[in-house]
C-alpha cells in the first residue's frame, strides 16, 4: 500500500508565530485605546479606525489559514492587511497633523528609541500597559513606528508567499504532483 505524500498540502497557518501578526495585534490593542480614549465619542474615526487595525491583523491570520489551499488567496489577504495598515497609518498621521502635534522625525531621539523598544516587543501586553501613561501625541507616534516595522514584515510574507508559489505552483499543480507520485508508488 502506498502512503499518502505528506508534501501535499503541508499545514499551514499557524499565524500566531508570525511577528507580523503579533505586531498587528499590538497595533490593534493600541488603536483601541487610542481611539477610545482620545477620540470624541461619536467620532466615526474611532470605528474607521478600530476596523482599519482589526482588518489588518485578521488578514494576517486569514491569509496565513488560506495558505495550505490557495496561495493566491494567501497573497491577495496579506496585501488587504498591509492595505489597512496604510489607512490606519494615514488616521494616526491626520490626528496628528490636524492636532497641530508632533510626528516624530525618523531620527529624533524619541523615534529611534521608540524603533529600539518596538523591535524588542511582539506582545500585546508590553504595549497595553505602556500607553496607559503615554499621551496622545505619544501614542500616536508608538503606533506610527510600529505600523512601519510591520508593513516591512508584511513585505517579507508577500515575497515568501510569491516565492513558494513560483517554486511549488498552485494548489491544482500539487494536486498533480501527489496524484502522480502516488500512481507511480502504485506500479
Amino acid at each position: 500500500m502506498t502512503t499518502v505524500n505528506k508534501d501535499f498540502m503541508p499545514p499551514r497557518g499557524d499565524y500566531h508565530k508570525l511577528i507580523a501578526y503579533r505586531k498587528a495585534e499590538c497595533i490593534y490593542d493600541i488603536t483601541y485605546h487610542f481611539a477610545h480614549t482620545y477620540l470624541e465619542r461619536g467620532d466615526r474615526t474611532i470605528d474607521q479606525m478600530v476596523q482599519a487595525a482589526r482588518s489588518g491583523k485578521q488578514n494576517i491570520a486569514e491569509g496565513s489559514q488560506a495558505a495550505t489551499a490557495s496561495k493566491e488567496t494567501e497573497i491577495k489577504l496579506y496585501n488587504v492587511a498591509k492595505a489597512s495598515l496604510h489607512e490606519l497609518l494615514a488616521d494616526y498621521e491626520d490626528f496628528l497633523r490636524v492636532r497641530d502635534m508632533e510626528t516624530w522625525p525618523k531620527d529624533s531621539p524619541k523615534a529611534v528609541q521608540t524603533r529600539r523598544a518596538c523591535r524588542a516587543h511582539a506582545d500585546s501586553a508590553f504595549y497595553r500597559e505602556r500607553i496607559k501613561t503615554r499621551s496622545a501625541e505619544t501614542t500616536a507616534n508608538i503606533a506610527i513606528i510600529l505600523i512601519h516595522q510591520t508593513d516591512v514584515l508584511m513585505a517579507g510574507l508577500i515575497e515568501s508567499a510569491k516565492r513558494r508559489f513560483l517554486e511549488q505552483g498552485g494548489i491544482r499543480e500539487e494536486m498533480t504532483r501527489a496524484r502522480l507520485k502516488y500512481r507511480n508508488g502504485r506500479k
